[in-house]
């Protein structure tokens, strides 16, 4: 998978370079390529901003620079993604989406916002990471590119990503390692029983708590199976309970 991002700030990727993504990047898993928008300024000053059509607070930035620097580029049958708060929420189902992609061009706005005739000309789709406004597109590529890239075969044993929360379409059930007893509490029994069918149940039951307590509105999306629905009885009883009391 290749990332090509056009930003006029590619020493904020610098955390995508380490741990994970840093490694996949090393064994050529994943390519991160970062085109500096103002490099492709004819201003003397390598200004790439000006202000706003019709005034307005802020400035916006200028269509050529940005075109200049999306030709650069040797791949143009690459899906363009704005990162925008303008654009769809970002979500598990669209991450899987893309991570089938081979190559995605990511474009970085800032201040406020790109001429909307190079957005016309070049974008393909934006993308939100959600409702409310970041100084610029980096973050929101970080994101994306982090979300993606765990996709990408052998990033990532397979196992962690097909149980990890939203994979499934509800939370994760808590984890746990050493040592046994923190802070006077211990590990769930079950969970060194060394009994795989039980500890799976327990796990599954757990999930569905955890979505039914942190975001029951999961769980109004999913195909859940006869057993999933008397979990999910029970656990409502047991919540009434403790409200009641």
């Amino acid at each position: 998978m290749k990332f090509d991002v056009l930003t006029l700030f590619p020493e904020m990727f610098e955390p995508v370079k380490q741990s994970i993504l840093g490694r996949a990047e090393e064994k050529e898993l994943i390519e991160i390529n970062l085109i500096n928008i103002r490099d492709f300024s004819q201003d003397k000053h390598k200004k790439v901003d000006d202000t706003p059509y019709g005034g307005g607070a802020g400035m916006v930035m200028k269509p050529d620079v940005v075109y200049e620097a999306y030709q650069s580029l040797k791949n143009k049958n690459a899906k363009v993604i704005y990162l925008s708060p303008q654009g769809k929420p970002l979500n598990q189902e669209k991450v899987v989406e893309l991570s089938k992609q081979e190559h995605l061009i990511l474009l970085c706005g800032h201040y406020e916002g790109i001429d909307q005739r190079v957005i016309d000309e070049i974008v393909d789709e934006e993308i939100s990471i959600g409702d409310y406004v970041l100084t610029g597109g980096e973050l929101p590529a970080m994101v994306l590119i982090d979300s993606i890239s765990r996709y990408v075969e052998g990033v990532l044993n397979q196992e962690s990503v097909e149980e990890e929360s939203f994979s499934n379409g509800i939370l994760e059930y808590p984890q746990y390692t050493r040592p046994e007893t923190f802070l006077g509490k211990k590990v769930p029994e079950i969970l060194q029983s060394g009994h795989h069918g039980n500890i799976a149940k327990w796990r599954r039951k757990e999930a569905l708590y955890n979505t039914y307590r942190k975001r029951p509105d999961l769980l109004q999306k999913q195909n859940l199976s006869q057993e999933d629905r008397k979990i999910l009885k029970k656990i409502e009883n047991i919540h009434k309970e403790k409200e009641e009391k």
